[in-house]
């Protein structure tokens, strides 16, 4: 073999090499796709506790046989503002309960920090907004928002009646605080809940979230 066959060859093995580590690469990102840095789609969902908004313990136990969304929330976060004063999450709220469906909305904002509410103004913020979730989480230490690694207000979160997480993200297609941009959109969380109730697997179970970070305590 002459020297520059070998290094033709070299050459060559070299390049396959390079090839392989991308693909090697690429196929570990596209494994981690349906996971949120610790909370995968397909898992059980973290088992919590937590006080909401009339002062009574909710249990993601408590809900077990039941579709549970947690959405999580910032009364002063455009994104989420996007969403209420177009009356957008109020419709969604209002639609999947009534067939069934447990919806917590959930307030990890630390005191002292952006979003924070206390019991009595997320009550009067509910009444003001018409809003109708089954109820809202006062997540004050964040443990909740942990659990599920919450990053965005509105991030949500779609658990089955067997406690399994089967959508995980935003909450559709359009990541912008413009309420123009919510007509036309695709709703994840109304695509997840439509084929689940219909028996049918979850086309996008997971996507980025967008919108404000959850504003957690140190």
């Amino acid at each position: 073999m002459s020297r520059n066959e070998r290094k033709s060859r070299l050459h060559l093995g070299l390049s396959l090499a390079f090839v392989w580590l991308l693909a090697s690469v690429f196929l570990s990102h596209a494994a981690k796709a349906g996971t949120s840095d610790g909370v995968r789609v397909g898992a059980a969902a973290p088992a919590f506790k937590a006080t909401d908004s009339l002062g009574k313990t909710e249990s993601l136990d408590q809900y077990k046989g039941k579709f549970v969304v947690l959405e999580w929330h910032n009364q002063g976060c455009p994104y989420t503002k996007k969403h209420y004063e177009s009356g957008n999450m109020q419709a969604l709220q209002k639609e999947w309960t009534a067939k069934g469906v447990v919806w917590l909305t959930v307030i990890s904002s630390a005191p002292g920090q952006q979003g924070y509410v206390t019991a009595t103004q997320e009550k009067n913020y509910l009444t003001l907004m018409h809003a109708a979730p089954t109820a809202v989480l006062l997540d004050r230490d964040g443990k909740v928002g942990r659990l599920y690694n919450a990053k965005t207000t509105p991030q949500m979160v779609v658990i089955d009646p067997a406690g399994k997480i089967i959508y995980d993200g935003a909450i559709d297609d359009k990541p912008t605080p413009d309420p123009q941009d919510i007509k036309g959109a695709k709703n994840y969380v109304n695509e997840a809940l439509g084929a689940a109730l219909a028996g049918k697997p979850v086309p996008t179970p997971y996507t980025r979230p967008y919108g404000c970070s959850v504003k957690y305590g140190e």
